[in-house]
């Protein structure tokens, strides 16, 4: 059960339709008569829209006519529409190799024609296709190059959905909280430009990805009114999608027996509209249902039906949910051997699809539309500098008679410099803090990914050998010297397990995500008191009425851990005291740590080459916050920090 292809609405559609449809009769009729030029191509797009819902082969046929008469009569946007239309019903049917080099076809012929508004769009489906196709470098590329022709052009209408596909994108890699913010930026425009279909995929979207969030109240919410509009407007896709997606945050929520009637209204609605992805998708839920009745024979044939499915169309996310479900199966009947076999596939597929590489550089491209962005503000500063500049000497050259009136020009143009330098100015700056901002973003995404597969990955794995060893032993006849020996093997397996997850939870801990800043200090400074290494101290003021922002809680939780480490390795420090206090009016939170150390000459910091106070004074200028830092030896050290909330 995944989220629904968010399709552009093609732009050119009112461009080649620009009218509501009459009936199919009437079309037909039209076109015994049409001559061969536009107008006729027009029909054939036409009668391809009213076949789409209801036989999308029989649309396919009328939208091939149309780009054979388009290339005919050398009619471009006949041949545009072809290619887009196509690609739109192929994406719907799961075909999605053959929608993505129709999507090609349609950039090559933009660029040719040199149209830089299909360029654009051609330019933003490619880039859903190559998600669906797993290529997630080149779909947020693509997505992006065309997001900046739009731009520059000065068109954001098409905002919504273009943020929308962004975050389709992000939900692909697992990295839904990234793709939310893209989804509420794209419902907010989607609403605002009154585009309601469009609306319902989003909708749609959301609750797919607050369901794998784990927050099930939201996902129930945008999920029903996805589904409001798609009754209201007759969107069988979306109503398709609603169900399964019903179905999964049933499964999410342990209410096995609800995921049944979703799931067979939504398989049924897929069969209907061929869409064989989504058949997939319906087939795996039939099999977790039956997995957790306990009738593992039919979730067996479901799953095996589901897998069939997706090896023949390369739906990788699917054969990944169904190596899972497939080795739950086969534990459930005792066959370990199949069942770790099956554990190993969806790890590896899972490795496959979410890989470093393809973090870093999606985090690269989304970085680099944004420095593009403020480069291009600054060459339009620049050039418009230019340009005053040679205004006034014009003006100074001409009025050279009129010293009053070139002394008040002159003084004017001045002013205009400075204010224009400050500009140029304050965007550098603003390009520096968002390459800044992408790196710390991608050092957090990364930490989070490592923890995740450690925690669910390895932990899993570790557990599974733990219970087989259990299992074992229980089957065993063994002498008391080897029953110890096998005894302090657990032990230590146990051992092992606790140090995996503490090592996850310290790269990323739950408490922080889940229940914020101030409960995750609570707690690391309490973890640190009840190992006995030191006694720590923690206190806030007016923080719990206050909301931080995730990006800022990351960051300042990773400050203050880095300078308690500090204290503990170098200050030889018997008690340290963490303070957090937000002052709501000023706007302000204030950091302070401090420690009954040994001190050191502060002014030392400014020659030092460690990589703590490195990372200290970057996340510190990140915040756009003040740091200061008092310190005597043998007089212990303080450290203040205030930043902008």
């Amino acid at each position: 059960m995944r989220k629904s292809l968010l399709i552009i609405s093609f732009l050119l559609t009112a461009a080649i339709l620009n009218a509501q449809s009459p009936v199919k009769d009437s079309l037909l009729h039209l076109l015994q008569t049409a001559k061969e030029d536009s107008n006729k191509v027009k029909l054939y797009f036409k009668l391809g829209g009213l076949f789409e819902n209801s036989d999308p082969e029989i649309a396919k046929q009328y939208y091939k006519q149309a780009g054979e008469l388009s290339e005919k009569i050398n009619f471009k946007r006949g041949v545009l529409g072809y290619y887009s239309f196509s690609a739109n019903i192929l994406s719907r049917q799961g075909y999605f190799d053959s929608a993505l080099q129709l999507s090609l076809k349609l950039e090559d012929f933009s660029e040719r024609i040199k149209d830089s508004t299909y360029l654009a769009l051609s330019l933003i489906i490619a880039g859903q296709f190559y998600k669906q196709v797993q290529d997630y470098d080149k779909a947020i590329l693509s997505l992006e190059r065309g997001r900046l022709i739009r731009h520059l052009r000065g068109e954001t209408q098409e905002e919504g959905n273009i943020e929308g596909a962004i975050a389709f994108v992000y939900s692909g890699m697992h990295q839904y909280r990234k793709a939310v913010e893209y989804e509420l930026s794209s419902a907010e425009n989607l609403i605002k430009n009154n585009d309601s279909a469009s609306l319902s995929g989003t909708y749609l979207s959301l609750g797919y990805d607050y369901t794998n969030l784990q927050l099930y109240d939201s996902a129930k919410i945008f999920l029903d009114k996805a589904n409001a509009i798609a009754v209201r407007l007759e969107i069988p896709f979306v109503e398709m999608a609603y169900n399964l997606n019903m179905a999964y945050l049933y499964y999410k929520l342990g209410k096995i027996e609800l995921i049944k009637p979703f799931v067979d209204k939504g398989l049924h609605l897929a069969r209907l509209l061929g869409n064989t992805e989504w058949e997939a998708n319906g087939l795996w839920g039939l099999s977790i249902f039956y997995l957790f009745t306990k009738d593992f024979v039919k979730a067996g044939i479901y799953a095996d039906s589901s897998l069939q499915s997706a090896m023949k169309y390369n739906f990788q996310e699917v054969k990944m949910r169904v190596f899972n479900t497939l080795s739950q199966i086969a534990f459930f009947k005792g066959d370990t051997k199949k069942g770790y076999y099956y554990a190993n596939q969806h790890e590896l597929l899972k490795d496959s699809i979410l890989n470093e590489s393809i973090l870093m550089n999606t985090t690269f491209y989304e970085a680099q539309f944004k420095t593009q962005k403020k480069e291009t503000q600054i060459q339009l500063q620049q050039s418009q500098l230019r340009q005053k500049s040679v205004l006034n000497y014009l003006l100074i050259a001409g009025a050279f008679v009129m010293l009053l009136l070139f002394l008040l020009v002159f003084r004017n143009y001045k002013n205009s410099q400075k204010l224009q330098q400050a500009k140029i100015d304050e965007l550098e700056t603003e390009k520096q803090l968002a390459a800044a901002e992408a790196v710390l973003k991608g050092e957090e995404q990364e930490r989070s990914r490592l923890a995740k597969d450690l925690h669910d990955g390895l932990g899993g794995m570790l557990s599974g050998i733990k219970y087989s060893l259990n299992s074992v032993k229980e089957n065993l006849i063994m002498t008391p010297d080897n029953a110890q020996a096998f005894e302090r093997s657990i032990d230590m397996l146990d051992s092992s397990i606790k140090e995996m997850r503490r090592v996850a939870h310290n790269m990323m801990p739950e408490v922080l995500v889940k229940y914020g800043l101030d409960t995750a200090l609570r707690e690391f400074c309490h973890e640190i008191k009840q190992s006995g290494v030191i006694q720590v101290s923690y206190h806030s003021i007016g923080i719990t009425s206050t909301a931080i922002d995730q990006v800022m809680a990351v960051t300042v939780y990773r400050i203050v851990q880095e300078l308690v480490n500090n204290s503990i390795k170098h200050a030889s420090a018997k008690i340290i005291l963490v303070q957090l206090h937000v002052a709501e009016q000023e706007k302000l939170l204030t950091v302070t740590v401090e420690d009954d150390g040994q001190g050191f000459d502060s002014s030392a910091l400014t020659l030092s080459s460690g990589i703590g106070w490195k990372n200290i004074r970057s996340r510190v200028e990140f915040l756009k916050g003040k740091m200061d830092i008092t310190s005597e030896k043998g007089n212990g050290t303080s450290v203040l920090i205030e930043m902008g909330i």
